[in-house]
């Protein structure tokens, strides 16, 4: 009778041991293609987004959607009291209540009936219970702190920054309509123009930076250059916001510059550091 030869341990031992090794490697492969594949989508996402924004304009006598997410002009009357008096919010609180309500906030929106399905309101990213992860920058017929321009030494005119016509956008391939922000602000994405730091905190949630739809209608992922601003926003990203930070190190100050001028248009203060 012929005997069969089975594996020893030290064979096994090999072999699970080799398997371990080719999983060490695959795996940052294999998590690298499938982020390149939420971030895909998410882009696809904001394009869509941007569709309906530019639609919106167009049907509406180049108005701009009111960018303040929201109960509209009421919900910010203290210090922005006729700026958003009549026009619907793109989209209602959609942070508030159980995931039902919070879809149905997405449905009163302006921007509803030209995007009818409501995953595209969400990155892939996006954790449990969020609906809306993409949020439209202050500057977008959003929130008008007149403030912000009237204490600046450099511009005091606010106009050509904030907008609220399509027309008055300079610019538009470097002016940032609608950020990934991975939560949904209870307005907008906020940065400063006269202030050499963050107001909100810069997002990230794809690899080391994130991804944003600009006026042109196209979309692109920035990926942060300060070390100091990839540990903000990963820290933020698991904490929460708390705003106002300044950078450490000239790369994070890029980033600060960057963010503003893709908010604003231009800068509102003479920097510190070399652009």
């Amino acid at each position: 009778m012929r005997m069969r030869k089975a594996f020893t341990l030290i064979e096994l031992l090999v072999v699970i041991a080799v398997i371990a090794v080719l999983l060490a490697i695959l795996m940052p492969a294999l998590n690298r293609a499938r982020e390149q594949g939420k971030r895909a989508a998410c882009l696809s996402h904001l394009t869509q987004l941007m569709l309906a924004w530019t639609l919106y304009a167009d049907e509406n006598n180049d108005r701009l959607v009111n960018g303040a997410a929201g109960n509209g002009w009421e919900a910010f009357s203290s210090f922005d009291p006729q700026n958003h008096r009549g026009e619907k919010p793109w989209v209602y609180e959609a942070w508030l209540g159980d995931e039902g309500q919070r879809m149905a906030n997405i449905r009163k929106g302006s921007l509803w009936p030209y995007v009818r399905q409501e995953k595209l309101y969400k990155c892939p990213t996006g954790r449990r219970g969020e609906v809306v992860t993409y949020t439209v920058m202050f500057s977008m017929n959003a929130i008008l702190h007149i403030e912000e321009f009237t204490a600046s030494p450099v511009d005091k005119d606010w106009h050509g920054k904030y907008v609220k016509r399509a027309g008055e956008v300079r610019n538009p391939s470097r002016r940032m309509v609608f950020i990934d922000e991975g939560w949904l602000s209870p307005d907008a994405y906020a940065v400063h123009y006269n202030q050499e730091q963050w107001w909100d905190d810069p997002p990230v949630r794809h690899g080391e930076g994130t991804n944003q739809s600009f006026a042109d209608g196209h979309t692109e992922h920035y990926k942060w250059r300060g070390m100091d601003t990839i540990r903000r926003a990963k820290n933020e990203d698991t904490t929460g916001h708390t705003g106002d930070w300044v950078p450490q190190t000239t790369q994070g100050f890029q980033d600060l510059y960057w963010m503003q001028q893709a908010a604003w248009g231009k800068l509102g203060y003479i920097p510190t550091h070399a652009r």
